[in-house]
């Protein structure tokens, strides 16, 4: 991996603009599926391949090794919590998350936060700011504006009811059936059929987890 090396010492390096979710509202999770190193894997590919990042790292709780910066996997800090910091186009942008008990299931969040916002950036529509404009940090004593990742909600496979390693012929299968009652001249709504079809996206889009 290219990320820079971390240099805060087994103390998460938490965006002071940022808030903190206590402990006791912390929550517990099976659905991501992903091991650390995974969930980390797919922040790298999303930030440089996609997109374009010039730079990351990630600050956890955990020792970091020397050699790239990265948390040994196999670590168990007391404090969940992991925040991605990324360099583009001269910007440095931030995305933190402890809102899970598991620091596995806060990096995978964060990963999912970043998919769905290049996704959103990739369609052909215009919202009046780049969709990571929630995640730029700021300069000076400009506002800061806060980012916050994914609240909890249901994984793609468990709106389509299906495996979470299902094929792209029984996802789209599910999908149809789905559409069916989803659509709001069945009796569904415009909000359900979205999330159906953002199902179905996501599954289709090199895996939901």
């Amino acid at each position: 991996m290219t990320s820079q090396q971390d240099r805060t010492d087994g103390a998460v390096d938490w965006p002071a603009q940022f808030e903190r979710t206590p402990a006791s509202q912390r929550v517990h999770t099976s659905k991501f599926g992903v091991t650390f190193h995974e969930a980390l894997r797919r922040i790298e590919t999303e930030l440089l391949d996609r997109v374009g990042a010039d730079d990351w790292r990630v600050s956890t709780a955990a020792p970091h090794r020397k050699q790239d910066g990265m948390p040994y996997a196999n670590a168990n800090p007391s404090d969940p919590a992991v925040v991605v910091r990324w360099s583009k186009d001269g910007q440095q942008f931030a995305v933190a998350c402890d809102h899970y008990t598991d620091w596995r299931d806060n990096a995978r969040a964060i990963g999912l936060y970043i998919r769905e916002k290049r996704k959103m950036s990739d369609r052909p529509v215009t919202t009046g700011q780049s969709e990571f404009a929630t995640a730029r940090l700021p300069s000076g004593n400009e506002e800061a504006i806060v980012a916050d990742a994914p609240a909890d909600q249901p994984a793609p496979h468990e709106v389509l009811d299906v495996t979470p390693d299902a094929p792209e012929d029984v996802v789209e299968a599910a999908y149809r059936q789905k559409t069916k009652t989803a659509h709001p001249d069945q009796g569904g709504s415009a909000e359900e059929l979205k999330r159906v079809r953002q199902a179905k996206e996501a599954m289709l889009d090199g895996g939901e987890r």
